[in-house]
């Protein structure tokens, strides 16, 4: 790995992979540690804080995986078919202790508890019935179609571990075993500003010069989870006292700040100088990565600091591959998720090597193995929106790859939208 850079007003020192980079920004987090009590319909989207104990065993009792009769498999010895009295009904919800006698079976509907004496479910599909007489023609095996007490959670054990998000499923999970509520960790505060003088806001009056702030609608956007309490500081002028001034503040109020532009070595970049003001201790200065090579990373007061590139589509690649793996662990989850699915290039693209480069793509095809059939769009300006807006993933081309042929395996990370 590369030796650290130091804090410059310049882009002086090693420049580091994407993989370093990557793991240098998550070592620099400060988890959030502070806990609170949700019921679990207001906890939806949150970070399971402590793993809580079940507090029934799921399911509650051995039940029928379908409709069909209950029948006890030691009276179905010999050669078939056997032919049962069929001497009772038991749907889902009956709250009666059953015992059948031996030599009967019963009717059983999904979810209804297994009456003693029992021990299969055969489907209705497989057997027939002369009016109170059922006969079966294969005898089943123990326990077939029956869902056994505890087999998804025992009571007293955890459905889930700590830092996993909480899902609709997971959710769920936790209410089928009888938990009321969960400890989950506060939110992650992210403070997020733009620096430069050319922008203004959708919907104000464009001078000559002046851009809309297409980055602060888009990283509000990913941030707007419901783990996250964004601030928003808005757009500063390429004013080296006020985003001091706004890094001091955000670094104090927040776990985390991310801003857009002012991150590389031009003179009307204040971000570096602004950070060394403020004893930032940095950590990444420079990633091989096309786009967004001027990716800041470090500390300042009491947050991680993330300075994501300006253009567009550069910033969109850097919160995606660095900042977004950083504000996971930060919000306390433990689980990594990988989206990356194999596909091939259906395209041919000559490109200076040394870079990992990320391109926006999309498919309509598949190859005979399932895999995408991967179509290049744009020419990966680092300024453009329109790719990546209509793009259905970002395909990762390694660094050491002068070209990439048509039928060439890649890596692509879907976008959901």
């Amino acid at each position: 790995m590369a030796q650290p850079d130091f804090c410059s007003t310049g882009k002086t020192g090693a420049t580091l992979s994407v993989d370093a980079a990557r793991l240098r920004t998550i070592a620099a987090v400060a988890p959030v540690r502070e806990v609170e009590e949700l019921p679990l319909d207001l906890a939806f989207g949150r970070v399971l804080a402590e793993p809580p104990a079940a507090q029934v065993n799921l399911p509650p009792f051995d039940n029928a995986a379908m409709d069909g009769y209950a029948v006890s498999t030691g009276d179905l010895a010999g050669h078939g078919p056997w032919r049962l009295p069929v001497s009772g009904r038991i749907a889902a919800g009956d709250t009666r202790s059953i015992s059948l006698r031996p030599g009967t079976a019963a009717r059983i509907f999904t979810g209804a508890p297994i009456p003693e004496g029992t021990d299969a479910v055969i489907m209705q599909e497989r057997v027939r019935r002369e009016g109170d007489t059922l006969i079966v023609s294969e005898a089943p095996r123990i326990s077939l179609n029956i869902r056994r007490r505890g087999e998804d959670c025992r009571a007293g054990e955890p459905p889930l571990p700590s830092g996993h998000l909480l899902t609709a499923p997971r959710l769920a999970l936790l209410a089928g075993t009888g938990i009321p509520e969960v400890p989950i960790f506060r939110r992650l505060r992210v403070g997020l500003f733009s620096t430069g003088s050319e922008l203004q806001e959708p919907g104000s009056p464009l001078r000559h010069g002046q851009i809309y702030n297409s980055n602060r609608v888009m990283l509000r956007a990913l941030l707007t989870q419901p783990w996250i309490d964004l601030t928003d500081y808005g757009i500063l002028c390429d004013d080296p006292g006020a985003i001091r001034a706004t890094i001091r503040r955000a670094g104090e109020e927040n776990d985390v700040v991310i801003s857009s532009g002012g991150v590389s070595a031009g003179e009307e970049d204040h971000i570096l100088d602004a950070l060394r003001r403020e004893d930032a201790t940095l950590d990444v200065l420079k990633v091989a990565i096309r786009p967004g090579k001027p990716l800041t990373v470090g500390r300042v007061a009491n947050a991680l600091y993330v300075g994501l590139p300006g253009n567009p589509y550069a910033a969109a690649v850097t919160f995606s591959q660095i900042a977004r793996p950083a504000l996971r662990k930060a919000a306390g989850m433990t689980v990594v998720p990988d989206n990356w699915i194999p596909a091939v290039a259906g395209f041919d693209y000559d490109r200076t090597a040394g870079r990992r480069e990320y391109v926006p793509v999309t498919w309509d095809q598949r190859d005979a193995m399932g895999r995408p059939i991967l179509r290049r769009l744009g020419r990966g300006a680092s300024a453009s929106l329109s790719p990546i807006a209509m793009a259905r993933g970002i395909a990762a081309i390694d660094p050491d790859m002068p070209r990439v042929s048509a039928g060439q395996p890649l890596q692509v990370e879907p976008l959901l939208e």
